[in-house]
C-alpha cells in the first residue's frame, strides 16, 4: 500500500488518491471530518467487491456515497424534503442521511438494499479529493467489526487499499450520525456527532422502532 503524507504533500495526496480509484479502479484510504474512509469508483463492481473483501464485510451491509458538495449530494436526494432539510442545515458535517436509491446507482453499492446513504464531510483534504473524483462509494477503514479508524497510529490493522492519505487524527474521531429520511418520518440508525434532539429540532420528533 503506498502512503502519502498529506501534511507534507498535499497536492500529491489528492492527485494520487484520485488516479488510483479513477483510473486505475483501486482503493483508496482517506481522511473525513469523522473517522477514516476506504472507497472507489461507485460505477466499478469490481472495486465495491474489493471493499468489501478487505474489510471481511457482509454484503448484506451497504456502502455510502461520499459528495464534495450539498448540490451534489441533493442531486441524489432528488424530491426528498427530509434530506434537503437535512443537508442544508447539518452538511457538510457528520450526518450520513439515508434516502432511496437512485435508479442510476448499482444495488452492489447497496448490498442490494432499496436505500442509500449520502455524506458530504466537512474537511478540506476530504473535499478537494471528492472534488476531483466525483463521489466514492465509501466505508469506515477499518476491519468489520473492529474500531473505526480515526488517525494518527499505526497503519497496520488497516484493510488492503491501493493508496492510503495519511492526514494525522481527523477532527472529531468518532463516527457520523445516520438518520433514514426514506420515510415520512425521520428514523435515527446511529447517533454519533450529530445528537438527535438537534436533528428533532428542526426535522420534527423521530419514528420510534414500532413505527410510532
Amino acid at each position: 500500500m503506498q502512503i502519502v503524507d498529506a501534511k507534507t504533500e498535499p497536492a500529491t495526496a489528492v492527485a494520487q488518491a484520485v488516479s488510483w480509484v479513477v483510473s486505475a479502479g483501486g482503493l483508496a484510504i482517506f481522511p473525513t471530518d469523522t473517522v477514516y474512509g476506504i472507497g472507489c469508483d461507485p460505477a466499478s463492481e469490481r472495486a465495491v467487491d474489493r471493499i468489501y473483501a478487505a474489510k471481511g464485510r457482509s454484503r448484506e451491509k451497504p456502502l455510502s456515497l461520499h459528495f464534495a458538495t450539498v448540490e451534489e449530494l441533493l442531486e441524489y436526494a432528488q424530491g426528498n424534503e427530509l434530506a434537503k432539510r437535512a443537508a442544508w442545515r447539518f452538511l457538510p458535517g457528520p450526518l450520513t442521511l439515508i434516502v432511496a436509491r437512485p435508479a442510476w446507482v448499482g444495488a452492489f453499492v447497496t448490498g442490494g438494499g432499496p436505500t442509500l446513504g449520502l455524506r458530504a464531510p466537512k474537511h478540506a483534504l476530504c473535499g478537494a479529493i471528492l472534488e476531483a473524483s466525483g463521489p466514492l462509494a465509501a466505508t469506515s477503514a477499518n476491519y468489520s467489526g473492529a474500531s473505526a479508524f480515526a488517525g494518527g497510529g499505526a497503519v497496520t490493522g488497516l484493510p488492503a487499499a491501493d493508496v492510503f492519505v495519511d492526514d494525522g487524527p481527523t477532527p472529531l474521531r468518532a463516527e457520523s450520525t445516520v438518520i433514514d429520511v426514506s420515510g415520512e418520518r425521520p428514523r435515527m440508525v446511529r447517533e454519533g456527532a450529530i445528537k438527535a434532539a438537534m436533528l428533532e429540532d428542526e426535522l420534527g420528533p423521530f419514528e420510534t422502532r414500532d413505527g410510532r
